[in-house]
């Protein structure tokens, strides 16, 4: 993947109601940005079997997605997601991970059933990510799908993990940036003929009542940047357009 789409997906209902406020979303910004990546999409979910497997769906619809999910990984009835992520993208049941229940028996020993057991029952093929809390792991697939607890102790260097193994740093991306004495409306037409070879952003603001628009392209491909950039510095000069550039 040239560019991954990383997505947070933070499950839990106490989040939605107000029991508990999400740490998780500024902390995988922060953690993404520190390699030069960037979020493509953060989304809290309630504890709903339909509702995460939908969301789980449209992740895995997108070639270039690495997602980080964020709950539901425990053995109580509302844990739900290793069923969920073993259906939606491995099509097969779980399967019993035998290092990790090598490691739920060291801890627990006979309290490790009828319950704490069956956290070691994983999607096929998941490997583990540790957890340096109390060693009872996440788990990833196809180095791209990463599976953390809720509490953001154990969560967050399970992430750093995952980072620092699968995606350490990004490829360099090129970003040209302009503030233009003018409204979006007169740049419209610009915009439409965007490569998809480059990001742009539109940020509209008034400066002392006076109508301004800041433009940024952005790429990993420096030439396409600079010509996508080119179509509206060229426009601005021939409309006599004052901009400053950044």
């Amino acid at each position: 993947m040239e560019t991954p789409h990383f997505y947070a997906v933070i499950i839990g209902t106490e989040i939605l109601n107000g029991r508990r406020t999400d740490k998780h979303f500024p902390f995988v910004r922060e953690a993404l940005a520190k390699r030069g990546h960037t979020l493509f999409a953060s989304l809290t979910v309630k504890d709903d079997r339909e509702l995460i497997e939908r969301t789980f769906g449209m992740v895995r619809s997108d070639p270039a997605a690495v997602m980080f999910s964020f709950g539901g990984i425990g053995s109580t009835p509302d844990d739900l997601t290793r069923e969920i992520a073993a259906k939606v993208f491995t099509g097969k049941p779980l399967r019993r991970h035998e290092a990790f229940e090598r490691d739920i028996l060291e801890r627990f020993g006979d309290e490790a059933y009828p319950h704490r057991i069956h956290m070691a029952d994983l999607p096929e093929g998941a490997g583990l990510l540790k957890n340096p809390v109390n060693n009872m792991s996440g788990f990833y697939l196809r180095e791209r799908y990463f599976f953390v607890p809720g509490f953001p102790e154990m969560a967050h260097p399970m992430i750093e993990e995952a980072l620092e193994r699968f995606y350490p740093e990004a490829k360099r991306s090129h970003r040209l940036t302009l503030t233009a004495q003018t409204s979006e409306n007169t740049l419209i037409d610009i915009m439409k003929r965007m490569p998809d070879t480059v990001e742009f952003s539109s940020l509209p603001m008034l400066r002392n009542g006076t109508p301004t628009v800041e433009i940024s392209v952005a790429g990993v491909r420096k030439e396409a940047v600079e010509a996508a950039f080119e179509a509206f510095t060229r426009f601005l000069d021939e409309h006599r357009i004052p901009y400053t550039l950044r």
